[in-house]
């Protein structure tokens, strides 16, 4: 990944895997279809958040939202939440969902990097959850989160490590084993190791605060916070003042 080609601002982003995610749209909130797991994940992705960053009266940005699972968690906890994503049908379900729960989000059908040229330093905190390993250019996406966020604001990242045992637990084992996650879910030359992430957060101007891993449970169908890293794992990072 560390090789991986600068991609143009507009077009960060395969097509194959908008396609293959917006297949997924109609069952995204059906706690037991295919993203059963994300639907596991969230609690422990919110706590993250809520534990580092007040979430009532703060502006947030969620980068690659999906049909809006973790959206509508913050908003439902006080945050003003815009929400982005570029499958036209699940910004369309988020937005239907929305209008159900009656929890509002600015769902919007755009890239960050669009947006980061529209709204710089708007935000107070962002968070990308399991997106930077589907995307040509992660330091792309970060670049952008950096320039969205105001001085002090805090970016919350989730993705996977590249390591032998996130191939056996995260594609064999959940895609092909267990089937808890479609086949062709993830690629392993995608994953991105903490270092990579350290890296491109430090080329953006923000400060690696923490970094945890990320435990899917699946006999419990739950998950939690660990110190191990080597299988799915969340960062934060924080913008200097200025």
């Amino acid at each position: 990944m560390t090789g991986a080609p600068v991609s143009n601002n507009n077009d960060n982003y395969s097509q194959a895997e908008l396609d293959k995610f917006g297949a997924l749209a109609q069952r995204w909130w059906d706690p037991e279809g295919p993203q059963k797991a994300l639907h596991a994940l969230n609690p422990a992705r919110l706590g993250y958040v809520a534990g580092r960053t007040p979430l009532k009266g703060t502006r947030v940005l969620d980068v690659g939202c999906g049909a809006g699972l973790l959206s509508e968690a913050m908003a439902a906890e006080g945050a003003q939440v815009t929400a982005l994503d570029l499958a036209p049908e699940l910004v369309k379900v988020a937005r239907l969902h929305g209008l159900e729960s009656g929890v509002k989000v600015d769902y919007r059908l755009q890239s960050v990097e669009s947006l980061a040229a529209e709204m710089p330093g708007e935000f107070d905190a962002i968070t990308c959850m399991e997106m930077l390993e589907h995307v040509p250019d992660p330091g792309s996406v970060i670049r952008a989160c950096a320039s969205l966020l105001k001085p002090g604001g805090r970016l919350f990242l989730s993705t996977l490590n590249r390591t032998p045992a996130a191939f056996a637990l995260a594609i064999v084992g959940a895609e092909y084993v267990a089937r808890i996650l479609p086949k062709g879910t993830h690629q392993y030359r995608d994953f991105i190791k903490p270092s990579e992430l350290a890296a491109w957060l430090r080329a953006a101007g923000l400060h690696l605060e923490d970094v945890s891993g990320l435990m899917y449970e699946p006999w419990r169908n739950s998950a939690r916070v660990i110190g191990r890293t080597d299988v799915n794992y969340l960062a934060c990072a924080i913008k200097a003042q200025a």
